[in-house]
């Protein structure tokens, strides 16, 4: 008992687990570090800096990896460049309940913080407060005011590239200076402003345009412009928890890490009412282990540590731990991301680019912001990006010999693409749960997932598609495309609100430190805690929500009141 003791555990090594873990660690705490994936160092990216001709099949999935990954694989994500980062389907199933869910899941040390896009955006006054008054969900238990300084705090840690705007809907932080918006981008700006009223900015990426205004992050240099950050960066240009909070976290002697162990169960001391630890699995050798610790952060993902709550059942929360509520498991949440618009623009032919800007441009939320009022709730935006064709414009072409040699040398015409991201509602019926009798290899039961897009997106979703025309007719461009495609939840890998925070006991799970309610030395601090989840990509807000709880945590812990 006394080998397997720590002052924290930690369930989870990505976005908000990195943040826990060097958090803890810094402030003196003896933490265990669990993750249920293999060990990953920082630099240990196999592809990272392959050549497109290193690269297998012309990188393109073969048909033996869609046999493996039939759901990772559908998503269009996964290539032979960065395959190895998603899981295999075969290996760790779920059930898809009524409605088709993609659950793009990284298990490795660094979790999804090695895979994702990088956008970094705060929620503001106009999010944390539309429940309150829309009567949708449950209130937030914070305001914008109270999560400012901590989204200062992970700002400045991480490296977020960015402009300021002083716009309400998406408030400014603290930046270094940003990408450059190419040509097209620039004029495109000026018409959506001058005809439309509409803004558009680069986008706020975690990639680091000049070095960190901090000396915290040594083994981190600036972005090299490859735009291959899905493979892993070894020059620790982009954030991720490999690169930047684990480190730290290492740097302080108080981490242990353990990869390759599946926390599946909370212990829960009946007695004292706290509780006492984690057990897991070990995936290689599935030997089961009991850890101890006064303080458990949850930061597994909204779907997995609402796996490990439900399965941690007693005879005080026999519906699954701390699920006085009713609540845990249900209000899942995405972004609403129903297709995609792109047109080709004339001219510029004289003017080219150099690097592969790993960042694109963002168009903020306008609908149902000020006096605009529409017939739903909530709004959009737009991510995307113009540049000139590339080689794969001849994929098709008749062209053959010193014709097609001539033609490759030449950079292709501009071209302008975007695709929304709108927000979708808290909903009861958007829920997980496990199934008892149907069980993986470990012996565990399956996640079942059932949640879609309902009436209020369904509407959102027609102005995300013809306002994406309407810029891109504006704009003079030719050939416009809007494309709807089908959406499954989770396709955006945002998914959020399976152990919502509130004031109230009866309609939330955790408070507004992330504390589970009825039990205050569990903390959960991804997606789960959501309320209510914004247009915006989310990963800032779980950083932020994940500092601010662990000086909470700390706090409470020295007055002796955990």
């Amino acid at each position: 008992m006394d080998t397997n003791s720590f002052d924290a555990i930690v369930v989870g090594s990505g976005m908000s687990g990195g943040w826990a873990a060097k958090e803890l660690t810094e402030k003196g705490l003896k933490t265990l570090v669990l993750e249920r994936g293999r060990m990953v160092k920082h630099g240990e990216y196999p592809t990272a800096t392959k050549d497109p001709w290193d690269l297998p099949y012309g990188n393109r999935i073969t048909q033996e990896i869609r046999q493996r990954k039939p759901i990772q694989t559908r998503t269009g994500y996964p290539t032979p460049a960065n395959e190895h980062w998603f899981v295999d389907d075969v290996d760790h199933p779920y059930v898809e309940e009524n409605h088709k869910f993609d659950w793009l899941r990284g298990y490795h040390v660094g979790g999804r913080s090695l895979m994702w896009a990088r956008q970094s955006y705060r929620f503001g006054p106009l999010d944390f407060e539309a429940n309150a008054k829309e009567g949708v969900g449950v209130p937030w238990p914070v305001t914008y005011d109270e999560i400012a300084p901590w989204y200062d705090k992970v700002e400045i840690f991480a490296g977020i590239s960015g402009s300021k705007e002083g716009l309400y809907q998406l408030p400014d932080g603290h930046y270094l200076p940003p990408h450059d918006l190419n040509c097209v981008e620039q004029d495109f700006k000026k018409t959506l402003a001058d005809k439309m009223d509409r803004k558009l900015i680069i986008g706020r990426c975690a990639n680091l345009t000049a070095p960190l205004t901090h000396d915290e992050s040594p083994q981190r240099g600036t972005c090299q412009a490859r735009n291959m950050c899905i493979r892993g960066c070894p020059y620790g240009g982009y954030f991720s928890s490999v690169s930047a909070t684990l480190p730290s976290a290492e740097r302080t002697g108080n981490m242990t890490l353990l990869p390759n162990q599946i926390a599946y169960e909370l212990i829960y001391d009946e007695k004292k009412g706290r509780a006492t630890g984690v057990r897991v699995i070990d995936s290689e050798t599935k030997k089961q282990t009991d850890y101890f610790a006064k303080i458990v952060f949850l930061c597994a993902s909204a779907l997995g540590s609402g796996y490990i709550m439900l399965n941690s059942k007693s005879s005080r929360f026999p519906n699954g731990f701390g699920n006085d509520s009713g609540e845990l498991g249900h209000n899942i949440m995405d972004h609403n991301k129903p297709g995609s618009s792109s047109a080709g623009v004339e001219g510029y032919l004289d003017v080219a680019y150099t690097g592969r800007r790993p960042n694109g441009f963002y168009i903020p939320r306008y609908r149902n912001v000020g006096k605009d009022k529409r017939d739903y709730l909530r709004g959009f935006g737009y991510q995307g990006r113009a540049q000139r064709m590339n080689w794969s414009r001849f994929n098709d072409s008749a062209l053959i010999g010193d014709d097609l040699k001539k033609a490759l040398k030449e950079a292709g015409p501009w071209s302008l693409g975007m695709t929304a991201f709108g927000e979708i509602l808290p909903n009861h019926d958007n829920k997980m749960w496990l199934a008892p009798d149907n069980k993986d290899k470990f012996g565990l039961p399956l996640l079942v997932v059932d949640a879609c897009v309902r009436e209020n997106e369904r509407k959102m979703e027609k102005d995300m598609l013809s306002d994406a025309a309407e810029m891109l007719e504006a704009a003079g461009y030719r050939n416009v495309v809007v494309k709807s495609d089908q959406y499954n939840v989770g396709n955006s890998i945002h998914e959020s609100g399976t152990a919502r925070m509130g004031d109230d006991p009866k309609k939330s799970v955790l408070n507004k430190f992330n504390q589970v309610h009825a039990c205050k030395n569990v903390f959960v601090t991804d997606g789960s805690f959501m309320p209510s989840f914004g247009c915006q990509n989310p990963s800032l807000t779980y950083m932020a929500f994940t500092a601010r709880a662990v000086d909470h945590a700390v706090s409470e812990s020295k007055k002796g009141n955990l």
